[in-house]
Formats: structure tokens, C-alpha cells, sequence
């Protein structure tokens, strides 16, 4: 297990501090604001310590309301709003400084047999196995950062997670205009055996996908953050969990930007298992303005 991963983990590791509240932390690193897929991963384990073990996350709905401050712990206060008999909602805020920060309803289900079909196909795409490792891969793209840029730290640090894009990077597409597509493919997986808990490979899920997806809105126009006119955040996030999946096992992220204006940008995003069943589906809009 590399030590990404290990602080990764441990970030998700919440302090329980009263009854449905919990305290996390952030990495220990030169960033102006706390990453959205951190907070919507610690906000899933909040949600899911409060939620008997035989109900398995399929849903949830997400607000980035401010940026997070890195500094300082995010206190997760979870609310109880429905137990039944085959479902369970739970609604969780993050606070900082007396704020909210983010807001996230969660749907817990058991499992039951039901109607089955799969209308879309995993993209095809080369195995991950004949892609190039993300960081090498940026390793290129670096050699035009400049040295004092506080993203060359960001761009190189390195990933709890081996990420192998099937298509363009945005900082390449920045470069040549030519290679500006609308979708984008990444094959991901977490390079340790992880345990059996169907909430971390969900979680890990979440804080995935908030890594590459609004990077789809950028790659249909040949820019790239890092660029000192581009600015963005995320404003809402929404995934549903289809069936179970092990995220230390390769899977395939397939994503697309159907739409972007007025300052905003919308992507979708399937993750798919390395044998081709959908587990995921994501949508996320987020605020772009580019000066």
C-alpha cells in the first residue's frame, strides 16, 4: 500500500465526538481549499456509521455550498431523518467556522432481487494495462510548469490511487487544440487489497469520482486548471450505486460534458467494472468562468 493511500485512508477514519457527530481532518498539504471528493467521501462514512450493516448505500445528492478551509477540522453532523423497513435518509452537514460548508442527503437500501437490464456499454477503450500511468504521463506536461508555481506540487503530488487516461489530457489538449473532445475515459484502482467493507469501496467511489469530471467541461474547449484564467469549483454532485464493486479491482470511468454556459459546466460519468457491468453513475455541475 503506497502512503497516499495509507493518509487517504486515515483521513477516512472520522473521530466520533458525540452521537451522529464527527470530526475529520484534511492532508497536511499547500492547498487553498479542502478537495470536494474528501469532504463528499467523509461525509459518506458519517452518514454510514449511523445506518445498520445490512443497508447499502444507493444514492446520494450533494451541495458544495463554500470552499473548505484546510486548516481546521470539518465537523459532520448527521440527522436521522427516515428509518424503514427497506430504506434509511440520511442528511449530513459539514461545518466550518459556524458555516456550512457542504450538505449531502444519503439513501440506504437493503438488498432484494428485481428487474434487471444494462442499456449502455462500457466504452471500448485499450486495457489499462497497455495505457501509461497518469504520472508519467504528466510528467511531460510539467516540463512547462515553472518551478515556483504552487501547481507544479499540486500536478505532481502523488495519487492514493493509479488513474490511466484513454483519451487526452486537459493540459495536453492545452497545448494542441486538436485533441479538445467532449469525453473522457480514465481506468482507475486503489494498488492494495482492501478490506471487505462495501462502504469503503463506495466511499472511495465518491472521493474518485470528483477527480476528473469537470475536467470533461475543460477538455471540450482546450483549457486546463493550473492556467491563471480559469477558475472553477463544484456546486452540486449526485451518484447512484448500482451494484457492488471493489474499487481495488481496475474500473473504467467513462465520462462526458453534454453542456456548459452561463458560467457553469455539466458532466456525466459511468463507472464501469473491468468485465463491463455498470456500478456507478454520476452527474456533476460545477462553476467555471474563464477570463
Amino acid at each position: 500500500m503506497n502512503q497516499a493511500l495509507k493518509e487517504l485512508l486515515d483521513l477516512l477514519d472520522l473521530e466520533q465526538i458525540e452521537l451522529d457527530i464527527f470530526r475529520g481532518r484534511s492532508p497536511e498539504e499547500q492547498i487553498q481549499r479542502v478537495f470536494g471528493g474528501q469532504v463528499a467521501a467523509q461525509a459518506l462514512v458519517a452518514a454510514g456509521r449511523t445506518v445498520p450493516g445490512d443497508r447499502h448505500v444507493h444514492s446520494l445528492h450533494a451541495y458544495f455550498i463554500r470552499p473548505g478551509d484546510p486548516a481546521i477540522p470539518i465537523i459532520y453532523n448527521v440527522e436521522r431523518v427516515r428509518d424503514g423497513r427497506s430504506f434509511t435518509t440520511r442528511r449530513v452537514l459539514a461545518i466550518q467556522h459556524g458555516k456550512a460548508i457542504f450538505t449531502m442527503s444519503a439513501s440506504f437500501h437493503i438488498a432484494e432481487p428485481g428487474l434487471e437490464h444494462q442499456a449502455t456499454t462500457m466504452p471500448e477503450v485499450p486495457e489499462p494495462e497497455e495505457l501509461e500511468p497518469f504520472q508519467e504521463r504528466m510528467r511531460e506536461v510539467l516540463r512547462d510548469v515553472r518551478e515556483e508555481s504552487p501547481w507544479r506540487e499540486l500536478l505532481s503530488r502523488p495519487r492514493p490511487l493509479d488513474a490511466r487516461y484513454a483519451t487526452p489530457l486537459t493540459w495536453e489538449a492545452l497545448r494542441d487544440p486538436s485533441l479538445s473532445r467532449s469525453t473522457t475515459n480514465v481506468w482507475f484502482r486503489y494498488e492494495a487489497e482492501l478490506p471487505d467493507d462495501p462502504l469503503l469501496h463506495v466511499v472511495l467511489a465518491a472521493y474518485t469520482s470528483d477527480f476528473t469530471l469537470v475536467d470533461t467541461v475543460l477538455l471540450a474547449h482546450g483549457q486546463a486548471w493550473g492556467t491563471p484564467n480559469v477558475f472553477g469549483a463544484s456546486l452540486d454532485h449526485a451518484m447512484w450505486f448500482h451494484r457492488p464493486f471493489r474499487v481495488d479491482d481496475w474500473m473504467l470511468y467513462a465520462q462526458e460534458s453534454p453542456w456548459s454556459g452561463a458560467a457553469r459546466g455539466l458532466a456525466k460519468g459511468e463507472m464501469f467494472t473491468r468485465s463491463g457491468e455498470l456500478a456507478v453513475s454520476v452527474v456533476q455541475e460545477a462553476l467555471i468562468r474563464v477570463s
